[in-house]
């Protein structure tokens, strides 16, 4: 594990708030009911989770691209998640915005605007070889994933 920038880390960074910045204005009707009655437990981990992946992503550079080998498929896999992810908010800023839009599977992957930026930094990890990465993702996804299920559950 190398400190330093990751410029790619700042890009994936970047994928993921943009369209969240967006979001704030763009909630589905009644978000605030469902956000009220999150489990606290998961709120932590996932406010934890947040500050440690994004520590992680800048300042670590084994995420920046390096010599392409087999290795490489790690990266290509997390870009696609990445890309895939910003389909998933196209998708819902095109919709109704309702709650069944912003949990609706994205190519049968549940919660996809959960689950998807957590398995590609979970990757992204894999492919820096970064436990401290790879941890930080496991935090986060227990808390991100664990509150929007519990949100989709509501919905249903």
């Amino acid at each position: 594990m190398s400190l330093g920038f990751s410029y790619t880390g700042l890009i994936f960074i970047a994928m993921l708030m943009i369209p969240n910045l967006i979001w704030t204005k763009n909630q589905p009707k009644d978000y605030e009911n469902y956000a009220a009655n999150e489990n606290k437990a998961l709120q932590i981990f996932e406010r934890v989770g947040e500050i440690l992946v994004t520590c992680c992503a800048l300042i670590f550079s084994d995420f920046n691209i390096g010599k392409i080998s087999i290795w490489s498929l790690w990266l290509g896999a997390a870009c696609i998640l990445m890309v895939l992810y910003e389909i998933y908010w196209i998708r819902y800023f095109k919709s109704e915005k309702t709650m069944a839009d912003f949990y609706r599977s994205l190519l049968g992957i549940p919660v996809a605007g959960a689950t998807l930026p957590v398995a590609a930094f979970l990757l992204l990890g894999v492919y820096g070889r970064n436990i401290f990465m790879i941890i930080s993702v496991i935090i986060l996804g227990t808390g991100h994933i664990g509150i929007h299920l519990n949100h989709k559950k509501e919905i249903l």
